[in-house]
């Protein structure tokens, strides 16, 4: 006779209480991945090589995915797969996600308890990175799943990436009377760097925040330093402006100038200088002091005043971030000799990205991509001049050819707003550093210097609206200590002269007749054959020397207007010029097109230059699973290392 119904579902339930399922998740062999209960538990040292850098020494077995000794866990798919993710994510989220991998892999121990990681971290990451995982068709890691491994701050969690996150340590603080305002002038660390720049932040918090645009290929932060009226916003008419120190790992002075001035800056401010009030009040300073952090670490393990030239030059790919950049120039080129086509706002070519572009470019390229920079230098070493496009001679065969932009009237004001108040560029004698630039003033046409490809002051011209000049800080790369402090009287000047001239030429917004914001309108100058475009709030600011100017603001789908612009010689300010475009009626638009192009975007996952709709990623479009079902490109890389396939790794 069979039992009763209610009786039955009581016998299952008391059997289930008995031997309970798994209230988590299974893993690819069907086993429960319940986490170890909080019982006391036993500490060993931690030897994973792949973990070495996690922010503790001790773990314990088994692990939250129930492997019980280290040759369980390095035999894994889940540890080959964090020993690898540097190269299969091309260092994008390195190395937060393999520390964060290793939380799990090989669990915190201390004090005979298991740490858990916290949930928002692993929530943010999850956030940041998944794209990268789509890119290269992979699913995110079951055993990153951050409701399963991880808990909330409330039940005690550790940050697995505190070590990447700098702190002001006891030794770094201040010497006992030393006002706030005191600027160290020594080389610093990352981690110094990182501590002063936060510093510096946080002393001057309503004007100035700090920021990372990713990170290097060894996984540091690529910070940066924001000074403006309203941090983090960008203001309508408030011109953006960047300076970049360090892309070459060996040169460091501009390094060093740019932790300088963050630091004045902030003192200065607070001190009631009016220039530094009006400066931060009216421009949006963004400074990147390295953007080859990976290479300064090379280039310092051998000290100031060494005489290798090329020592940390490169990234940690071994690649020169100053030729790493997509060759617009060479497009351009074919596109002047073409009349009534645009050589302006020039997209990123389908096959750049089948090569090897590092994660410090792709950052940078994609930060340009977010906010409307209008000017910004790029500080080296090596000589003493300042150099200004193009970098590549318009004849590939000329290794040196005077090779000008159209805005070359510009390009030499900016140059020469640097060079002119810099003592030993302005110093007469041909015997010094950079004296063969004298008679030229101490600028130079980058192409009549020496012409190369794949440079990031080109790309900003050809790609953005922004203007870039190169400023070489010295023949020494790597100066001494007690050379800082002279090199910072020499470029001070000069560096807040510059960013002053973002405030030449004209300003304005475009709007509709309703006063509606018209994004990605065109601004023209007569007789100068490159445009500008608006920001999404209709704002554009159009760099231009002093004369007179006719200005074309036009738009599709809106009627084209004209002004006449007249810019006197000590004109400080940019002036105001705004338009107000009408809509075309019905019938044929005359709205000039110049070229449509569309290029492929993302890995930068932004929108395109000029707004229009874009290719898919062509990287992303060679990893899709083919149309049989075959598996993606990475899969036979893990089922030749290990005998258990990680399905889990399949999105299909």
């Amino acid at each position: 006779m069979p039992p009763p119904p209610l009786l039955l579902l009581l016998t299952v339930l008391v059997f289930a209480a008995a031997r309970p399922g798994c209230e988590f998740e299974r893993n690819p062999a069907g086993e429960c991945h319940r986490p170890p209960a909080a019982d006391s538990v036993t500490c060993v040292d931690l030897q994973l090589r792949t973990c070495s850098d996690a922010a503790y020494n001790h773990t314990t077995f088994p692990t939250l995915l129930r492997h019980r000794s280290w040759e369980v866990v390095e035999a894994s798919s889940e540890y080959i797969l964090l020993s690898v993710l540097h190269q299969l994510l091309e260092g994008q989220c390195n190395p937060d996600l393999r520390l964060l991998g290793c939380a799990v892999l090989a669990p915190r121990c201390e004090g005979g308890q298991v740490r858990r990681p916290c949930r928002h971290i692993c929530e943010g990451l999850r956030e940041a990175c998944q794209p990268a995982f789509d890119a290269i068709d992979m699913a995110w890691p079951y055993f990153l799943d951050c409701h399963l491994y991880f808990t909330s701050e409330d039940e005690g969690c550790y940050d697995p990436l505190e070590k990447l996150r700098g702190g002001l340590e006891a030794d770094e603080a201040l010497p006992s009377g030393l006002p706030p305002t005191f600027i160290r002038f020594s080389h610093h660390s990352y981690a110094q760097m990182v501590r002063v720049l936060r510093r510096t932040a946080s002393r001057c918090a309503h004007v100035a925040r700090t920021y990372s645009i990713g990170r290097s290929f060894d996984g540091r932060e690529l910070l940066v330093i924001e000074f403006s009226s309203r941090p983090g916003q960008h203001e309508l008419m408030e011109p953006e402006v960047k300076l970049i120190g360090n892309i070459h790992g060996n040169e460091v002075a501009g390094r060093e100038m740019l932790i300088y001035l963050a630091q004045y800056l902030c003192s200065e401010y607070l001190l009631g200088n009016p220039r530094i009030q009006r400066l931060l009040n009216t421009t949006r300073i963004h400074l990147l002091p390295s953007m080859n952090p990976d290479g300064y670490e090379v280039a310092a393990a051998e000290g100031a005043g060494y005489n290798g030239w090329t020592s940390g030059r490169q990234n940690a790919q071994n690649l020169d971030l100053n030729r790493n950049f997509p060759d617009l120039t060479s497009e351009y080129y074919q596109l002047a000799e073409t009349r009534g086509v645009r050589s302006d706002h020039i997209p990123i070519p389908q096959h750049y990205w089948w090569g090897k572009v590092a994660p410090e470019t792709k950052a940078i390229m994609k930060w340009m991509q977010t906010i409307p920079f209008v000017l910004s230098a790029s500080l080296h070493g090596g000589d003493l001049v300042v150099s200004y496009p193009f970098d590549f001679s318009k004849h590939p065969q000329e290794e040196k050819m005077f090779s000008p932009t159209p805005d070359e009237k510009m390009f030499k004001l900016l140059s020469r707003a640097y060079a002119d108040v810099h003592p030993m560029m302005m110093d007469r004698s041909e015997n010094r550093c950079g004296g063969n630039f004298l008679k030229r003033g101490s600028i130079i046409n980058g192409a009549d210097w020496y012409s190369f490809t794949g440079g990031m002051s080109d790309f900003n011209y050809l790609h953005t609206n922004c203007f870039e000049i190169t400023v070489e800080l010295g023949c020494v790369k790597f100066p001494p200590e007690e050379a800082l402090y002279t090199l910072w009287q020499h470029n001070k000047e000069s560096l807040l002269n510059f960013m002053e001239m973002v405030h030449r030429g004209i300003k304005g917004v475009v709007v509709d007749k309703f006063g509606k914001p018209v994004k990605n309108a065109r601004i023209l100058v007569k007789g100068i054959r490159h445009d500008i475009t608006t920001a999404p709030d209709g704002d554009y600011w159009r760099l231009l020397p002093p004369g007179t100017h006719i200005v074309i603001a036009q738009a599709p789908g809106y009627t084209k207007v004209i002004k006449k612009v007249i810019l006197p010689a000590r004109m400080k300010r940019a002036g105001r010029v705004d338009f107000i475009l009408q809509p075309l009626g019905v019938g044929p638009r005359n709205f000039l097109h110049g070229l449509r192009r569309t290029g492929p975007h993302d890995p930068l996952g932004g929108a395109s230059s000029l707004g229009e709709a874009t290719e898919p990623d062509p990287l992303r479009a060679r990893r899709q699973p083919s149309a049989d079902g075959s598996k993606p490109w990475w899969w036979s890389y893990f089922t030749s290392l290990s005998t258990h396939r990680p399905r889990w790794l399949l999105k299909y």
